[in-house]
């Protein structure tokens, strides 16, 4: 369990992540998502104890987590940019590795280099960002984790390396109740993975919610009339976030579920009518609207 309470993190006149307060539950999947500079990747950084809190706390199983090493051997961050020496190679961090982390396993070891198309001992700094990234994967899932942070880790994967990925994530959750955060701006690869979303802007949680819930939020509709009823407040009373309109055909985005709007759009006796769930992507797009991040007043 991951207890995150009151915590607040600033550089400078920027506050980064502002009084954060929620829980991520054992062996889950949580997505962050959010608007450039949201405070995803600091939040990674604090969770994995790379960053001091200047407020609040963060809890790993019942243990305060900076300046703790045995809560922090937990855990494992891989950044954006992961770092490495100039002779950096997978097998000779490895060895570094194994004096740091008390879960490494040997065995997942050779297993994840055998598995990745990516040589042990070659200089990782002449690697593509793609083979880097697969270099950073394999000693972070060698460490066995109880806790993984992973910042856009799915940029520079080709769609194979993706997919496997995937699979292996999905693979330590359910067998070893491995704990996972993704931060990434990549959402349709996060809808097939995580069972939980976190939306952050400007350093605070818009909403935490389950995966499945998040889908219901919001409906996109269409509605089409043989002849439009001439009312200013066409859709009184009905939640629309957004519409626009092509000739007698009106496209809606809805916040609530179809039995609560339904029987008003029907009410209006169109002659078509459906509603299918938003993509994760375009639940973003809805709910950062709110708060002034519109595409359409920022296009």
């Amino acid at each position: 369990m991951i207890e995150i309470k009151n915590l607040t993190k600033t550089f400078d006149s920027i506050t980064a992540v502002d009084n954060l307060s929620f829980q991520i539950r054992p062996g889950s999947v949580m997505g962050l998502v959010g608007s450039n500079g949201g405070g995803k990747s600091t939040l990674l950084r604090l969770l994995s104890g790379v960053y001091c809190p200047d407020s609040g706390e963060i809890i790993v199983d019942g243990e305060i987590l900076y300046d703790n090493p045995s809560a922090k051997g937990k855990c494992f961050f891989v950044p954006d940019f992961p770092y490495y020496y100039n002779n950096s190679t997978i097998e000779n961090t490895a060895s570094l590795y194994r004096d740091l982390y008390p879960n490494w396993s040997e065995n997942e070891y050779r297993r994840l280099c055998s598995i990745f198309p990516v040589s042990n001992t070659a200089r990782i700094i002449n690697m593509s960002k793609g083979m880097q990234r697969q270099a950073a994967l394999i000693l972070a899932l060698s460490t066995c984790p109880r806790f993984l942070y992973l910042d856009e880790v799915f940029d520079g994967l080709d769609p194979v390396i993706r997919l496997l990925l995937k699979k292996l994530l999905i693979e330590r959750v359910s067998e070893r109740q491995m704990t996972v955060v993704i931060a990434s701006h990549n959402l349709r690869e996060l809808e097939d993975l995580c069972d939980r979303v976190c939306l952050m802007h400007r350093g605070r949680a818009l909403l935490d919610r389950d995966i499945d819930s998040l889908r219901g939020m919001y409906r996109k509709v269409q509605v089409a009339f043989t002849e439009t009823p001439e009312s200013p407040d066409l859709f009184r009373g009905i939640s629309v976030v957004n519409a626009w309109r092509n000739g007698n055909v009106f496209n809606l985005t809805i916040k609530g579920r179809e039995e609560d709007f339904m029987p008003s759009l029907n009410a209006l006796n169109p002659a078509y009518v459906s509603a299918m769930p938003l993509t994760l992507e375009e639940v973003f797009i809805s709910e950062m609207g709110g708060y002034g991040y519109d595409v359409n007043n920022i296009i």
